[in-house]
């Protein structure tokens, strides 16, 4: 199963309108979380939001999460120890009002997570999704230094 979760905050219509155009190719269960996107996928299990105990079992039984460049859904899916694709909203397609998902991700790339920044790349990066466990180098600090990333971003935006 592919579990692919936006947050909650804002639609992300580029990921759900490109992962159901994958699910209606693939002989896979996909299930999204979708929030506020606009668009309703039509060859996918959906739903708008969830309780944080079935997003979790959601992670857990998933072979690969996609998802957003979200701090918490990207701990969410390490700490089930599974593959996550990382596709980051951009400004430059009006997703938000600036590139920090786009640092973030950059971020986990080095880290040995794959991130995708468009489209075309998405159904690439699912195929070759492994099913091994992920574990990130130097991963009982993930959260902090995430933290303290997060933290130097929001100091960086404040002196603009």
């Amino acid at each position: 199963m592919i579990f692919v979760t936006v947050g909650g905050m804002h639609g992300f219509e580029r990921l759900v309108r490109e992962m159901d155009r994958i699910a209606g190719e693939l002989d896979e269960r996909i299930v999204m979380q979708i929030g506020a996107t606009d668009c309703e996928p039509r060859n996918c299990e959906y739903f708008r939001f969830a309780p944080k105990e079935e997003v979790d079992r959601l992670h857990s039984d998933a072979r690969v999460t996609v998802s957003h460049a979200g701090i918490g859904t990207i701990l969410a899916a390490l700490e089930h120890h599974k593959p996550i694709i990382i596709m980051p909203r951009m400004k430059k397609y009006g997703e938000a009002i600036d590139d920090h998902q786009l640092e973030i991700a950059r971020e986990m790339q080095a880290q040995g997570l794959p991130v995708v920044c468009d489209v075309a790349n998405l159904a690439a990066a699912l195929t070759n999704a492994g099913t091994d466990p992920v574990h990130l180098r130097g991963e009982g600090n993930l959260p902090r230094r995430l933290k303290d990333y997060l933290d130097s971003l929001d100091e960086q935006l404040k002196k603009r």
